[in-house]
């Protein structure tokens, strides 16, 4: 009997494996797609190709990229692997009556 259900946990140790690595694999894209739905002009990013930049300007599909003075590339949005930056957003008012 022994010899049974160490067989059967040789067997359902790699799927166990394969199972966790699948989750975590979805969760990373999850997480990729949610960041590139977050992108805001005025945010540094990095490509999957390593270039560096700052967003410009936005649409559903594609980004255009401030590489450096006077050059602005266009990137499909799922070219986007890192958000260096985040742009300051709205300065908050000061309290009433200060």
């Amino acid at each position: 009997m022994l010899s049974d259900s160490g067989s059967l946990l040789i067997l359902l140790l790699p799927v166990l494996f394969i199972g966790y690595l699948v989750l975590t694999q979805r969760r990373r894209v999850r997480d990729l797609q949610t960041m590139q739905a977050s992108l805001g002009v005025g945010d540094e990013i990095r490509t999957t190709s390593g270039m560096l930049g700052t967003v410009t300007a936005l649409d559903e599909q594609t980004m255009s990229l401030r590489v450096a003075d006077g050059v602005v590339v266009r990137f499909d949005r799922r070219a986007v692997d890192a958000v260096l930056n985040r742009a300051a957003g709205p300065a908050e008012p000061p309290p009433a009556g200060q």
